[in-house]
């Protein structure tokens, strides 16, 4: 039976949890024809098997909620009951746009059990996003809390409109669909191959792309995040992740809930490491994952004074740069694992719990995935674009993009190209690179910006950078970083002395940062930085003949050649 395949692998990762060469070894994706995560695993499994009365969902702070898995599993009966009644049916698109409230889990789980589509958005989205998503999702539907019902106003009528709290007129209230019954039966079966989420990639380089996902890539797939991420069944996870984006889905939704582990959130209006590290020790977080720019945060504070139930610390989003794990180290004993991944996929390569962790790598390829790094070439190498091979395609995957009119591309051909570049040593150990488009050549020497900036933040003054290529008559290009001080750094002539001395004793000539400038980084809405857009105005700059306001260059600085 489908379940029982699933639950075979489940056991297996989670028997080998510390035995990697085991668990690559042995780990096969389960083969199924139907599946339905919400109802197959959640409810049969978790609401009515040992852990039913155990926390499955608690928030603090704004939103205070503590659902079981049993309650979780009614409510979300209930929502999907009420859905219906609504006009909700099966292979429907719905915009999901809350933020960390229980409604959220609610709804994901009862769209899931229906067999609709779930277009997952964050609340930071204007109106000129969300008719964008409308248009190309092709949404029939939405929930969203009553603050934000503005951004929708005159959007095609026959939305069906649901607001979590006071709904405004021409919305249904959400409370409502609770009014529903409590048992819950499907219209017919769910393939595990019936479309299920709906992602708009964050959109770093260009306009984001959709991605489809099934009901079998993401509960599936997810197998290989449980492992990365070291879970076990009763712990507490916490993951800092905005609503609307995969992170979310992996490390807030499915991972914890496969292994059966609590779903802690910590919600504040505005973020506080000190109010989060408070909130990890008062609920004894086991498993805590977080974005790098978080984990800057957090070493600012005194985190030797925190004690801790940790017993697994990870960063996600972008590589996270030495310097930080080592601080983590040295306060917690606990090594920050590295790992990654994409919207288009889930974890594919990491650092599972166990394993030596080698400083900058972001670990080995996890199991049920097999990577090659290809050249520009497309020959096998040392370094390359990281690339997923299709002729045993893991159940991760996408189904693939869709396009502007509706259909889906299919993915062809032997490999799937990532667009992220590694490089890999003899022992199997990837270490990024960087993205395809941000490598560089500077005086014909290959420039990786991420080698460049993690050596620019061990500098005490800075809390962020990013690094690009400026013209240069010369040398084609010179690397230029771009840098986001701490609170105690200063702008001015000294602390752009000191950086540059600092790149000075860690850098090798060809590589040095010739040139530097003090500004806020242009992020995503999803917090990755967008050197595209730093990259142009290096390029406009260049063809104005013009220096941005507050650069500093190596030639300003005589005294460096003393």
């Amino acid at each position: 039976m489908t379940i029982e395949a699933y639950k075979a692998a489940r056991e297996l990762l989670l028997a080998h949890r510390g035995d990697y060469a085991t668990a690559y070894r042995d780990f096969r994706w389960p083969e199924m024809e139907r599946f339905n995560w919400a109802l197959d695993w959640f409810d049969a499994e978790l609401a009515h098997g040992p852990l039913a009365n155990q926390p499955a969902l608690k928030i603090v702070g704004d939103g205070a909620a503590s659902l079981t898995f049993a309650e979780l599993s009614q409510r979300s009966n209930r929502v999907a009951n009420g859905l219906r009644a609504l006009g909700v049916k099966r292979g429907d698109r719905m915009l999901l746009m809350l933020g960390n409230v229980a409604p959220l889990w609610e709804v994901m789980l009862a769209a899931m059990k229906l067999g609709a589509v779930v277009i997952p958005a964050t609340t930071l989205l204007t109106p000129v996003d969300l008719a964008d998503r409308f248009e190309r999702g092709r949404a029939r539907h939405v929930v969203a809390a009553a603050g934000e019902a503005a951004k929708f106003d005159g959007f095609d009528k026959s939305l069906t409109r649901i607001a979590v709290g006071d709904a405004p007129a021409g919305w249904y209230a959400y409370a409502g669909l609770l009014d529903h019954p409590a048992e819950f039966t499907p219209d017919g079966p769910t393939n595990a191959d019936d479309p299920m989420l709906l992602y708009f990639t964050s959109g770093t380089t260009a306009k984001p792309k959709l991605v489809l996902h099934s009901h079998r890539s993401y509960p599936v797939g997810h197998l290989t995040t449980i492992f990365v991420l070291g879970l076990r069944p009763g712990d507490v996870h916490l993951n800092i992740s905005s609503p609307g984006w995969a992170k979310h889905a992996w490390s807030c939704f499915f991972a914890p809930w496969i292994a059966g582990a609590t779903i802690f959130i910590a919600n504040q209006p505005r973020f506080n490491a000190r109010y989060l590290l408070d909130a990890v020790v008062a609920n004894q977080v086991t498993t805590l994952c977080a974005p790098p720019t978080v984990w800057r945060m957090l070493i600012q504070e005194d985190l030797k004074s925190c004690r801790t139930s940790l017993r697994e610390v990870l960063a996600a989003g972008e590589p996270l740069n030495p310097e930080v794990i080592e601080q983590v180290e040295k306060a917690w004993g606990l090594t920050i694992r590295d790992f990654y991944g994409q919207t288009e996929t889930t974890t594919q390569v990491g650092n599972p719990p166990g394993q030596p962790i080698k400083p900058g790598s972001m670990g080995r390829p996890l199991p049920g995935y097999t990577i090659r790094l290809l050249d520009a070439d497309d020959k096998d190498a040392e370094e390359g674009e990281i690339c997923i091979d299709l002729t045993r395609r893991p159940a991760a995957l996408m189904q693939g993009y869709q396009q502007d009119d509706g259909s889906i591309a299919p993915l062809t051909g032997d490999v799937y190209r990532t667009g992220d570049v590694a490089s890999r040593d003899a022992e199997g150990y990837l270490t990024y690179v960087g993205r395809a488009d941000d490598v560089f050549k500077a005086s014909d020497y290959r420039i990786s910006p991420f080698e460049l900036e993690s050596v620019l933040i061990e500098h005490p003054a800075v809390a962020e950078a990013a690094v690009v290529p400026a013209p240069d008559a010369m040398r084609l290009a010179v690397p230029k970083a771009y840098i986001t001080l701490t609170a105690s750094g200063k702008p001015d002539r000294a602390t752009a002395l000191s950086i540059f001395q600092h790149l000075r004793g860690r850098l090798a000539p060809f590589k040095r940062i010739r040139r530097l400038e003090f500004a806020e980084l242009p992020k995503t809405i999803s917090g990755k930085i967008r050197r595209v857009e730093l990259r142009r105005d290096e390029e406009k700059r260049a063809a104005e003949n013009q220096r941005g306001a507050g650069e500093f260059r190596e030639e300003d600085f005589p005294e460096l050649t003393k």
